[in-house]
C-alpha cells in the first residue's frame, strides 16, 4: 500500500464517475482550504487519473477503479462528499506534515 508525507503532497485528485457535480463541489473546497499548502487540486474522471497525481480522492465505490488506473498512488476512499473524515485527514495531513496511506 502506498503512503506519502503530507508535506510531500503537491498534486491531489478529486476522481468521481457520475458528473452530478458533487466531486467538482469537494475539488472546490479542497483548493479553497488547500490554497496557503502550494497543492495542486484537479477534478478528473477515474479512469484518467494523470501520472503525477500524489493523492486520489474518490468514492468508495469508485475505490477499486481508481487502484486500477493510479496503481502506484496513495487512494483515499470516502463515503459523503462533505464533511468526511476521510477527507478532513488528507486536508491535516498536508497542512501539518501527516502521513497518508491507501
Amino acid at each position: 500500500m502506498p503512503t506519502i508525507r503530507g508535506t510531500d503532497i503537491k498534486k491531489l485528485v478529486v476522481a468521481c464517475d457520475a458528473g452530478m457535480g458533487s466531486s467538482v463541489m469537494l475539488a472546490s473546497q479542497l483548493k479553497r482550504q488547500l490554497a496557503k499548502n502550494a497543492v495542486t487540486v484537479e477534478h478528473t474522471p477515474v479512469n484518467s487519473i494523470p501520472a503525477d497525481a500524489d493523492v486520489v480522492l474518490c468514492h468508495k465505490g469508485l475505490a477499486a477503479r481508481a487502484r486500477v488506473s493510479a496503481p502506484d498512488k496513495v487512494i483515499v476512499p470516502f463515503q459523503v462528499f462533505i464533511g468526511d473524515p476521510a477527507v478532513a485527514k488528507v486536508v491535516q495531513a498536508v497542512q501539518r506534515g501527516g502521513e497518508l496511506s491507501g
